[in-house]
């Protein structure tokens, strides 16, 4: 399977290209992505618009993605489920779904199989890096999703890049990924409904203010002063707060855009009143929102979530600065699928 072209893998004129070569005219090449981006097929046969002879040469020589589902997992409430899904070369990734109340359904997807930045809280992290996934491995994740949401008669509505690995360390597929998420002739979501999220690559936040999106940029803080980052994210010792929240300062002037920080309240270690104050002092006067959310757990690290008191009061103490914070809910920790949680329970069943 891995010697067939993933139709995935190419771009809409990489497409014609190829069914050029073929002596195809282009407007075939446009009945194939409408069948592969909005009607999401899964085989050559259902594509009747397609003459037979060329359905017969795609399935010879091309096939429609590679990701096969190994395992499912459904959270006790049913609003959160997680695949596991295998790639063409066996390596394996997990996508989650999250439903929301009134119509949003939110598919969180994978850039990276593993990740190399080595944040000591996430699972991710923990299990290090094996190789960046394809623009096509990315973005069929979020077909994956729109899929069984169209037979359940619902829609994707939103789509965060916030699962496997560092977006920003896989620049040029995930924004190739982003761009066919937010065209409207290929998936059609919002660009202000797709969020990328990243740990502070200082050069990739500079590169994409320039690429002229709409698209949601969500930075993971979780401390704010660089001794204490750095024990959290190594990346901070190349990337410090000065130089961060310069890019982020700059990335708004050129956006006009707001910035969502993101901390992960762990007991005892960042959740302090003094330590709420030095992060109101740091982000004060950005346009920007910080989403907190308890730790999630991991077999990993230590650390535990905040109490409900510590959370309160950080928040509020956030606040008095005149900062936007909100507490997200914590979705899916009973099957591993909340933020930094993604590869643990596989790792832990052995597979």
């Amino acid at each position: 399977m891995i010697d067939t072209t993933n139709l995935y893998d190419l771009t809409h004129e990489e497409l014609v290209d190829l069914l050029a070569a073929w002596g195809e005219p282009r407007y075939r090449a446009d009945q194939l992505w409408q069948w592969l981006y909005q009607h999401k097929a899964t085989d050559f046969a259902s594509m009747h618009t397609l003459p037979a002879a060329l359905r017969d040469s795609l399935a010879a020589e091309t096939r429609i993605g590679g990701a096969e589902v190994v395992r499912k997992l459904s959270s006790a409430d049913g609003e959160t489920r997680k695949y596991l899904l295998q790639l063409a070369d066996g390596q394996m990734i997990e996508t989650v779904l999250m439903q929301y109340s009134g119509v949003r359904r939110t598919a969180c997807i994978s850039t990276q199989a593993g990740c190399a930045m080595g944040c000591v809280f996430c699972a991710t992290g923990q299990m290090g890096f094996a190789r960046h996934l394809t623009a096509g491995e990315i973005i069929e994740q979020a077909v994956h999703v729109a899929r069984i949401l169209e037979t359940e008669g619902e829609r994707l509505s939103n789509v965060v890049l916030m699962g496997m690995g560092e977006p920003f360390h896989n620049y040029d597929p995930t924004l190739e990924a982003i761009r066919r998420l937010i065209d409207p002739a290929t998936m059609g979501i919002g660009q202000r409904h797709v969020t990328v999220s990243t740990i502070g690559l200082v050069p990739a936040i500079r590169r994409f203010a320039q690429e002229g999106l709409q698209v949601r940029l969500a930075i993971s803080l979780h401390a704010a002063t660089d001794e204490e980052r750095s024990a959290l994210l190594p990346v901070n010792r190349r990337y410090p707060l000065d130089e961060l929240l310069a890019a982020v300062r700059d990335y708004i002037d050129q956006t006009g855009r707001r910035v969502t920080f993101e901390w992960a309240l762990i007991e005892g270690e960042n959740d302090s009143a003094e330590e709420a104050h030095r992060l109101g002092k740091l982000l004060k006067g950005l346009l920007c929102h910080l989403n907190v959310i308890p730790l999630n757990p991991t077999g990993g690290y230590r650390g535990r979530p905040s109490k409900p008191a510590r959370v309160d009061r950080f928040v509020q103490t956030v606040k008095s600065y005149g900062i936007p914070t909100t507490v997200r809910v914590r979705r899916g920790i009973d099957i591993h699928a909340g933020c930094g949680q993604l590869k643990a329970a596989v790792i832990e069943d052995g597979g």
